[in-house]
């Protein structure tokens, strides 16, 4: 019956994503219902803050200002076959607010916080600090997780702004500096074709993965065994399941948003 076993393994495989996803959703369900019940920890939310936040800020920076530069450049050259090239600057703003701004950033701080997320809580269930805090009466859901979540949301839309701004400078820079292409030009067709809602879509997105990055960083710490070798494996798969969940939710949020 040998041929069975590749449906075993499926299914298998199967069955252990569906007790990860159930698991991963009870998480979340603890964490929102942690969110409104005190004691409110506010000195760890900002302490989470300011790694998500300001410890993103330049990897946020670099990638918002090359990203922004190199799809100038790309847009011109493609543009420039028909005579297009004044709307350099309205594509480069409307894919980053809309796509590459998020995305990105989100991507770049999953693989820098979300990894540092999975990696510290890990530490503490392996070394047993999680099991310390039951025996205190802390709930570690409350106290670790929560301040995390609650932090990436907060900070990701932020820095989804400046990574924007800092692309369309980018942009402006390559293209008007570089290129040629007339200044009063390139703004005011920014200025025409980007709205208000592009930018609030954008920044909806960066909070939702934000939540994402967080929770399946925390997750993976959480429930991580195997010492040492076990904080490795889970900050790996912390990083990769996290990526893929962030571009995947990436595309059905556009499809419902634009």
């Amino acid at each position: 019956m040998g041929w069975l076993r590749p449906a075993e393994y499926v299914g298998g495989q199967f069955l252990h994503w569906l007790e990860e996803a159930g698991e991963l959703l009870l998480l979340f369900l603890q964490s929102v219902l942690w969110l409104i019940r005190p004691p409110f920890r506010l000195r760890l939310i900002f302490k989470q803050m300011e790694f998500v936040g300001v410890g993103s800020l330049g990897v946020t920076i670099l990638t918002g200002a090359f990203t922004g530069g190199v799809f100038a450049l790309q847009t011109y050259h493609g543009f420039s076959m028909f005579g297009a090239e004044s709307l350099v600057g309205s594509t480069v703003a409307l894919a980053l607010t809309r796509e590459l701004g998020p995305v990105l950033t989100s991507l770049m701080v999953t693989g820098r916080a979300g990894s540092a997320m999975a990696a510290e809580v890990g530490t503490m269930r392996v070394t047993e600090q999680v099991d310390a805090l039951y025996v205190m009466a802390v709930n570690p859901v409350q106290y670790l997780v929560v301040p995390r979540i609650v932090a990436s949301v907060a900070m990701l839309p932020l820095l989804t702004v400046i990574a924007d701004f800092v692309g369309i400078v980018g942009a402006y820079m390559v293209g008007v500096g570089m290129l040629g292409i007339n200044h009063g030009i390139f703004i005011s067709k920014i200025m025409e074709y980007v709205e208000f809602s592009d930018i609030s879509m954008g920044l909806a997105k960066a909070a939702f993965f934000g939540l994402i990055l967080s929770l399946v960083g925390c997750f993976k710490g959480f429930y991580t065994s195997g010492g040492a070798e076990g904080v490795g494996r889970a900050t790996t798969r912390a990083v990769v399941l996290g990526s893929v969940l962030i571009l995947a939710s990436d595309y059905v949020l556009t499809a419902i948003m634009f």
